[in-house]
C-alpha cells in the first residue's frame, strides 16, 4: 500500500535546461500560450519508461509534443546517465511520482507524471484558474487511475493500445500509435478552457446588463464559469438550432436550478406546449433546466413567467 502523499503546492516553474546542443524550444509564439505567465523552455529531448504504458505517459508525451512539436522522446528502462533532456514517468526525478514521501494535491489526489508536467506548464496554456479546472476536472481523475488503479474509462481507452498478452506487437509502436489519439484529446480540451477564457468578458458585460436575474448573451457561448457564484438565474441566446434557448442557471452549492421552469410545460410536445404555455415555445426539456423558443422575446418571457409563477418580483 503507497505510503501518506506530500502535500505540494504549485511548482516552481522551472525545467532543466539541455546541457549539450539542443537549444529549449520558446514557447512565447505557441498558439496556445496565454501571454500572462512566463513561457518555459523545454528541452529537445524526453525521455520516458518503456515496456507496458498507461494513459498517464501517453498524455504526458502528448503534452510535451503540444508544447514542443519537434521534441525526440525515447523509450526505455533505465536513463542514460549522459541525458540531457527532460525525463518523465521514470528516473525518480522531479516529473517521476514513484517514490516515497508522494506528492499530492491539497485535496489528497496524488499527483504522475502527468499532473506534474500541468502543474508547471498548465498556466502558460490556458490560464492560471482554466488550469486548475482542467486539472481537477480532467487530470486528476487520470493521475488517480495510474496511482491507484481506480477505473477510468479514458485511462482503460488509452491502455487498449497496448499490445494483447499474447501478442508479438512492438510496444513501442503501440505507444507510438497511442499519443496522437491522446494529443488530440488533450488538445481538444486546451481549445475548449480558452474559449471559455475569450467567453468570459462578454459573459461578464452582459450580466452588468443582467434584468430580473436573465442575462441574454449575443450568441451561444461557454458561460457558466462567468456567471459562477453570480445571482444570475436564467441565461438567453441563440439557438444552434435555430431561434433562442433559454437555460437555468444552478446554483453553485446544490448543482441544482436556481429556478426550473414550470411543471405543466416537462417534455410536452410543440403543440401541446404552445397551448399550455401561451409562448412560442418548441420544447422543454423533461428535467425542466431548458426550453427552446422561436425568438428572443418569447425565451425572455418564458424565464419572466417562470419567475412570476414561481412568486418572484419581477419588473415591468
Amino acid at each position: 500500500m503507497p505510503g501518506p502523499c506530500k502535500e505540494q503546492g504549485v511548482g516552481s516553474g522551472v525545467l532543466d535546461a539541455p546541457q549539450r546542443g539542443h537549444p529549449p524550444c520558446d514557447l512565447t509564439a505557441h498558439p496556445f500560450i496565454d501571454r500572462g505567465v512566463p513561457p518555459m523552455k523545454i528541452p529537445a529531448k524526453g525521455f520516458t519508461h518503456g515496456g507496458k504504458f498507461h494513459a498517464d505517459d501517453v498524455f504526458s508525451t502528448a503534452l510535451l509534443q503540444i508544447l514542443r512539436p519537434d521534441i525526440q522522446v525515447t523509450r526505455g528502462f533505465v536513463v542514460p546517465d549522459d541525458f540531457d533532456g527532460i525525463v518523465y514517468d521514470v528516473g525518480g526525478g522531479m516529473f517521476d511520482h514513484h517514490s516515497e514521501p508522494r506528492e499530492c494535491r491539497p485535496n489528497g489526489v496524488p499527483y504522475a507524471a502527468f499532473g506534474l508536467l500541468w502543474r508547471v506548464v498548465g498556466a502558460q496554456l490556458v490560464g492560471e484558474h482554466q488550469a486548475r479546472l482542467l486539472d481537477e476536472n480532467f487530470i486528476q481523475p487520470l493521475d488517480l487511475n495510474d496511482n491507484t488503479g481506480e477505473q477510468n474509462s479514458l485511462a482503460d481507452a488509452i491502455g487498449s493500445f497496448n499490445p494483447l498478452w499474447d501478442s508479438k506487437d512492438d510496444p513501442d509502436e503501440c505507444f507510438w500509435r497511442a499519443v496522437p489519439v491522446a494529443k488530440q484529446i488533450l488538445e481538444n480540451e486546451i481549445a475548449a478552457a480558452n474559449a471559455v477564457n475569450r467567453a468570459d468578458d462578454t459573459v461578464r458585460r452582459a450580466y452588468a446588463n443582467m434584468r430580473d436575474g436573465i442575462v441574454v448573451l449575443p450568441a451561444y457561448m461557454p458561460w457558466k464559469n462567468g456567471l459562477y457564484k453570480t445571482d444570475a438565474i436564467f441565461v438567453v441566446y441563440p439557438s444552434q438550432r435555430g431561434g433562442y434557448s433559454a437555460q437555468c442557471v444552478n446554483d453553485h452549492r446544490t448543482k441544482r436550478s436556481k429556478q426550473p421552469f414550470p411543471v405543466a410545460w416537462a417534455g410536452k410536445p410543440e403543440e401541446q406546449l404552445r397551448q399550455i404555455s401561451g409562448l412560442g415555445l418548441r420544447f422543454c426539456h423533461p428535467s425542466r433546466f431548458l426550453i427552446t423558443a422561436d425568438d428572443k422575446a418569447t425565451a425572455i418571457e418564458a424565464c419572466r413567467r417562470t419567475l412570476r409563477a414561481a412568486g418572484k418580483k419581477v419588473s415591468e
